[in-house]
């Protein structure tokens, strides 16, 4: 049995489920104005969500969200627990990884990874309506799986043809799901609602998961979690003398895919992805 398509569904409930209540508490708490309500700017993050899903029911003029992160306590605890895995596991892991691999060989593993991403990005700039965009990432893919033997090499790159990421996130973000609530997943990291839903979007297009041997697909994505845990590497100083590690990456990660959101509105992007959604191993447990 595939585990693929319950996982998109549960992805695509979960952010439902976290929209609905939202949207009813602002409707009960407006049911019983206080003078203390009147004095406190309206958190509009939950209607924001609610009519990226559903629709707004009237014309009203955007805002931006007052508070873009309502369940701080609960990411908290979920980004305690992530550091902490990070620590014992992903860290000590990449840094192994480093040590052991030559500078050469870990090039062509992070070649091959992003080249695998290719239909995802493919895919979504066809859906945000920049057709060019799409058959640059289409002949970047083709060239580096002939030429660059599986994408192991990158001779698109020596060619000019532009490098570039996308996933449906940015895609929903761009028809005009701007504004999205934080939340951070075990495991996953820091995401919005609104990157959730996308992770349900760009799970079925991931080359990696359409391999049917579960020890072939769980080895690339462990070798794929590692790369991109490489790639952090750098910020791993700045991420430990932070005075507020969860305010920084939460801070970081909203202004991040705010910029990028931005740029494929104006028809650019760049060509560094977020954390691909087909690292985390998802086994078949049978067919």
């Amino acid at each position: 049995m595939n585990l693929a398509h319950p996982l998109q569904t549960l992805l695509l409930c979960s952010a439902i489920a976290l929209a609905l209540p939202a949207h009813a508490q602002q409707q009960d708490a407006s049911a019983a104005p206080t003078s203390d309500a009147l004095e406190q700017p309206v958190d509009n993050s939950a209607e924001d969500d609610f009519a990226a899903l559903y629709g707004s029911p009237a014309d009203t003029q955007a805002s931006s969200m007052a508070n873009p992160d309502p369940w701080e306590p609960y990411n908290r605890r979920v980004h305690r627990f992530n550091m902490a895995v990070d620590r014992s596991v992903a860290r000590p892991l990449a840094t192994t990884y480093v040590k052991v691999v030559p500078q050469f060989a870990r090039t062509g593993v992070r070649n091959f990874f992003t080249n695998l991403r290719s239909p995802v990005t493919m895919v979504n700039q066809a859906l945000q309506g920049r057709g060019n965009d799409a058959w640059d990432t289409l002949g970047r893919f083709l060239i580096n799986t002939t030429v660059g033997v599986g994408g192991l090499f990158d001779p698109a790159s020596a060619d000019e043809v532009p490098k570039r990421s996308e996933d449906f996130g940015q895609t929903l973000g761009v028809w005009g799901w701007e504004n999205s609530r934080y939340v951070e997943l075990p495991f996953f990291g820091p995401r919005t609602v609104r990157d959730v839903v996308g992770m349900g979007g760009d799970m079925p297009l991931s080359p990696i998961r359409q391999i049917e041997l579960d020890k072939a697909r769980i080895g690339l994505q462990g070798l794929q979690l590692v790369d991109t845990r490489v790639q952090l590497m750098a910020v791993d100083g700045l991420r430990d003398s932070a005075l507020d590690e969860y305010a920084m990456t939460r801070d970081a990660w909203l202004q991040r895919r705010s910029y990028q959101i931005q740029q494929d509105k104006r028809g650019g992007d760049d060509e560094y992805p977020t954390v691909p959604v087909d690292a985390m191993p998802m086994p078949d447990f049978g067919n």
